[in-house]
């Protein structure tokens, strides 16, 4: 069994950078990708990178950043205060790939077409 992904779309937010007491590192941010159809449909996506990956998507990804992912669908499970169960699903990415130009990453300099 193969549990598989690979997304290519735009950053719908800047990420949000996360250290903690261990020394690891999580960036969390959005991604939408446009469906081909007329209607212009947009699925979004949240994705969490951890390590060395998470410190470059906290670096060079903006908001509209043109970028590539690669990991595994995963999910978060809780249960609210109320006692409610709840599933998020997410990207637990492992692969990032910055595919935009330095002109299309406003505020900063950006590799092009690079892999980390």
């Amino acid at each position: 069994m193969v549990n598989s992904v690979v997304i290519v779309g735009r950053a719908g937010r800047d990420p949000e950078m996360k250290y903690f007491e261990s020394g690891r590192v999580k960036t969390s941010f959005s991604l939408a990708v446009n469906r081909p159809t007329k209607e212009k449909e947009t699925d979004w996506f949240d994705i969490e990178i951890w390590g060395r990956q998470a410190e470059i998507a906290g670096e060079y990804v903006r908001k509209g950043s043109l970028i590539g992912v690669e990991g595994r669908l995963d999910f978060s499970r809780w249960t609210d205060d109320a006692g409610n169960k709840n599933v998020r699903p997410y990207v637990h990415a492992t692969n990032l790939r910055l595919l935009g130009s330095k002109k299309d990453n406003v505020g900063g300099e950006m590799p092009g077409n690079e892999s980390f």
